[in-house]
């Protein structure tokens, strides 16, 4: 299998703009897009805008994403000429009320785009302005207008963001993890649950270096893991140069080194919890946002270590668990423990940096950047392929 990652992302991009992204959350709890933010690094920052529409289209192919430009003279530049693809455009409530965004605005409902508000006029908008506009968007602390069904942004939690929906919140914006998970104070034990139990005890075996048809007897255990396993590795996000048409060629291929990172994939994506959903979609993205942070490492063992590390940031949450209690049980690299057990280590820097971004935190973002000798642009064309990468997996 080739490359699937499209020629547009290979490279440094938007070296003037910090992205970050963040689930649309409906109340399904499923990930209904993908907000993506960019705020200029400088006031007078603007980038290359046929360079950011290409990145926007390698990027969401399919279209379907939430653009939430920052700054005036960024949102007007991608007003002006939007992506060819079918996208949600926030706008601000003070720049959507402006006559003079008023052709542009009008204009994207016929190219097949929708805007989402943010923020109430001071004044009722125009008729074919307010058209384009569906939805609108609270922020904490905000009301929302009479008889509407809003969309809550900057909400960090599981309390806040149920909180919002019971309010009547049509989705919502935001991470449902807010730091470590903590368990109730006097709580039961939490234990692994049933349907994971062979993913954790596969990887135990991996990691003691058992022979393969041990391997394949406790897979055999369950059949639908198996078929997962195999779709993972023959999907064009991981661009493996041949079909694997079985576990044990999966081994041959792979080695038992590489395959801890599949079995890691599985145990943070095989929940059948509705509720955990946006969960393992930042699960998945840490990983591989991780993952392309490290690329300029040497060694094929320390990216992947870098991916479970992402990958395994937010198991705690998944699993309702302390790492230092799930990490008895599920074997991972030192150096990986290091970060989820202590917060320390040499992968440290690089989640602090996927969590800055996560948040939209500019002032973060640079200083976790700089910390790691990268530049925006370096960074940006990480952040754009994990989450090209990311949506071939789902």
């Amino acid at each position: 299998m080739s490359d699937p990652t499209p020629a547009a992302l290979g490279r440094a991009l938007l070296p003037g703009v910090a992205l970050g992204y963040a689930p649309v959350i409906d109340r399904q709890r499923a990930v209904a897009a993908t907000r993506l933010t960019l705020v200029p690094l400088r006031a007078d920052a603007l980038p290359d805008h046929a360079e950011l529409l290409a990145a926007l289209a390698a990027t969401f192919p399919d279209g379907g994403a939430v653009l939430s430009p920052q700054g005036e003279a960024l949102l007007a530049a991608v007003l002006a000429q939007p992506p060819a693809q079918p996208a949600t455009l926030e706008v601000p409530a003070f720049i959507a009320a402006d006559p003079a965004h008023a052709a542009a605005l009008a204009a994207l409902q016929g190219a097949g785009h929708r805007g989402l508000l943010k923020g109430l006029p001071g004044a009722p908008l125009p008729a074919e302005v307010a058209a384009v506009f569906g939805q609108v968007i609270v922020e904490p602390g905000q009301a929302a207008p009479a008889g509407s069904a809003p969309v809550c942004a900057g909400l960090l939690g599981a309390d806040a963001i149920e909180a919002a929906f019971q309010a009547g919140a049509t989705a919502v914006i935001g991470w449902p993890m807010d730091g470590p998970y903590e368990p109730a104070p006097g709580g039961a034990r939490a234990e692994i649950a049933a349907d994971l139990q062979v993913i954790v005890e596969l990887m135990a075996r991996v990691d003691e270096g058992e022979d393969v048809e041990r391997l394949e007897q406790t897979l055999k255990r369950d059949p639908s893991l198996a078929f997962k396993l195999l779709r993972y590795m023959n999907s064009a996000a991981f661009g493996l140069p041949v079909e694997v048409s079985s576990f044990r060629h999966a081994i041959m291929l792979l080695g038992y080194g590489r395959l801890k990172r599949w079995l890691a994939l599985l145990l943070t994506t095989a929940s059948s919890d509705h509720s955990m959903r946006p969960i393992m979609y930042g699960a998945l993205r840490r990983g591989l946002l991780m993952e392309e942070l490290a690329a300029g490492m040497g060694e094929r063992e320390l990216r992947d270590e870098m991916f479970i590390c992402g990958l395994f940031s937010l198991l705690d949450h998944m699993l309702k668990a302390p790492f230092d209690r799930l990490l008895q049980s599920i074997p991972v690299p030192e150096r990986v423990r290091q970060v989820l057990v202590d917060g320390a280590g040499p992968y440290q820097p690089y989640l602090a940096l996927v969590r800055a971004i996560e948040a939209g935190n500019v002032f973060d973002y640079r200083e976790r950047a700089d910390a790691l000798l990268l530049g925006a642009g370096e960074v940006n064309a990480c952040v754009l392929r994990a989450l090209h990468k990311a949506a071939q997996l789902e």
